[in-house]
């Protein structure tokens, strides 16, 4: 009883003493600790000067450059700025970006709760039943009375794995990174939805106004072929030429009945972009009737093509992905290092319940565990070239990546460039066409030309006004599109999403 009692006493003091020591421990291996594997820095990539196909563009001053957010109202179009106020609100490919953002925050969190020691509670209680089996000289067995056993336990478990090689930090860095690059993928997937319903709006009023061209065209075929048949009643002209008035009557009304078809596409589609079922939205019909009623290509301000690098949500998404990939190989090169983890535990253990509370069923232990891997086969070599091989194929990624920025913005440089040459060139056509359709229908009334004749006058100039209709809606096009490939309104931020986007800018969003 005494030397159970003299344990007692010693509990007490030995117990801080380890502690003590285990602590100490811990604090100079964190103070000596270092991360392993390479630090970040982002690699070169090559940026032009100035932009190749800019021609008599300017590259603004960043005080007059595209307002960040709301890139879309420098179109003043208030039926638009209306339909892109509810893509960030609604759209569901932005919803599905948005908690994968969130989960990319999640496991940042999850990584950082390695810096902390692990605690975790236990209770037991156990009832058993043993039998002693002894074996006699002469071979036979003799069993003894069975005894029964009972086990109650309560503990507390405390572990803590430090960081001597930078292996958690490493994690979390790229755990990081991969947020940031979440982030940067939730904005390049809502400034697409937003461009995408740009260019739906645009060619949706496009098409209004090719029915209204169109529906102007079944209202002259059908007095042209109302004279026609006057002319053929008084045997000036020939039944085929009434037949031939039928049919470009019918040509027309049929290619009106497509353009209701390529509207009602459009407008599903923008339905579909604000997040509402098809059967729900329905957009007025645009007041334009011809091409010099549509609202004209505002001018759209360049910036120095290394800004590109900041602004575009997709190229900043693929550098932090580099990060990380970097970060990655940090931690397969700490797998080489042995790991050093404190632990411990504390709690009562008795043989009756009763006694469970009292000071001799105290149990404790504590101290450092240092494991290390000896032979894996190669394994974490494996490892560490499968991570090097990652952040190269990142880095191929980032710059193939830069280089698609520069080319979308070379692209539509180049489209609105020359497309405003060309629709000044196809505007003259028209008006040429529309002279001469107007002369020879005069002369076919006085039977100084051919049916034929007039109605080939008539078709080129139909033709040519519709497709100036159709290189403007290309030209709007462009003008979004080179919106996009300038990066939007992104400038490094996390977009406002969900309802909390149908907010006033000055209003408090809801915790």
């Amino acid at each position: 009883m005494m030397k159970r009692g003299n344990q007692a006493h010693r509990t007490p003091r030995l117990l801080p003493r380890t502690l003590l020591s285990a602590t100490a421990l811990a604090a100079c291996a964190l103070l000596t600790a270092c991360a392993v594997g390479p630090d970040y820095q982002r690699p070169d990539t090559e940026v032009p000067q100035q932009y190749k196909e800019a021609g008599d563009w300017k590259v603004a001053n960043p005080s007059d450059a595209i307002a960040r957010g709301k890139w879309w109202e420098i179109f003043n179009d208030p039926q638009l700025n209306a339909l892109e106020e509810q893509v960030a609100a609604a759209n569901q490919n932005i919803a599905v970006a948005e908690a994968q953002y969130r989960q990319a925050q999640a496991l940042v969190q999850s990584a950082q709760a390695s810096f902390f020691p692990t605690l975790g509670a236990s209770a037991s209680a156990t009832r058993s039943r043993s039998v002693r089996t002894t074996v006699n000289p002469d071979g036979s067995l003799s069993v003894g009375n069975p005894s029964l056993l009972n086990s109650q336990s309560l503990s507390l478990n405390a572990s803590w794995e430090l960081d001597l090689w930078g292996s958690i930090r490493r994690n979390v860095e790229a755990n990081k990174a991969s947020a940031e690059a979440s982030a940067g993928n939730l904005a390049a997937a809502l400034l697409s939805a937003q461009a995408t319903l740009a260019q739906d709006y645009f060619q949706l009023l496009v098409t209004d106004t090719q029915k209204a061209v169109l529906q102007r065209t079944v209202a002259d075929y059908e007095r042209f072929l109302k004279l026609t048949e006057n002319q053929y009643a008084v045997g000036v002209a020939q039944r085929s030429d009434v037949l031939s008035a039928q049919t470009q009557l019918k040509q027309a009304q049929a290619l009106l009945l497509d353009a209701e078809v390529s509207r009602a596409q459009l407008e599903h589609a923008i339905a579909v972009l604000i997040g509402k079922p098809p059967a729900e939205f329905s957009l007025p019909t645009q007041k334009a009737t011809n091409f010099y009623e549509l609202p004209t290509i505002p001018d759209i301000p360049l910036e120095i093509p290394s800004a590109i690098l900041e602004r575009r949500p997709d190229v900043a998404a693929a550098e932090r992905n580099m990060a990380a990939a970097n970060a990655q190989i940090g931690v397969a090169k700490a797998a080489y290092f042995p790991t050093l983890t404190l632990g411990g535990s504390t709690g009562l253990a008795a043989n009756t319940l009763s006694h469970l509370a009292t000071l001799p069923s105290r149990i404790w232990s504590i101290g450092p565990t240092l494991a290390a891997t000896l032979f894996d086969g190669g394994a974490r070599s494996a490892a560490v070239d499968k991570a090097g091989a990652a952040y190269d194929g990142s880095v191929a990624t980032y710059r193939q990546t830069v280089l698609g920025a520069f080319q979308d913005v070379e692209d539509n440089l180049a489209a609105l460039r020359w497309q405003a040459r060309e629709l000044e060139v196809q505007a003259e056509a028209v008006k040429a066409a529309q002279q001469a359709a107007s002369i020879d229908l005069n002369r076919y009334r006085a039977g100084t030309v051919s049916f034929l004749e007039v109605i080939t006058t008539q078709a080129t100039a139909y033709t040519a006004e519709r497709t100036l209709l159709t290189l403007q809606g290309k030209q709007y096009s462009a003008a979004v599109l080179l919106v996009k490939a300038l990066g939007g309104g992104w400038h490094g931020e996390v977009p406002v999403v969900g309802q909390a986007a149908l907010q006033p800018a000055s209003a408090p969003t809801a915790q």
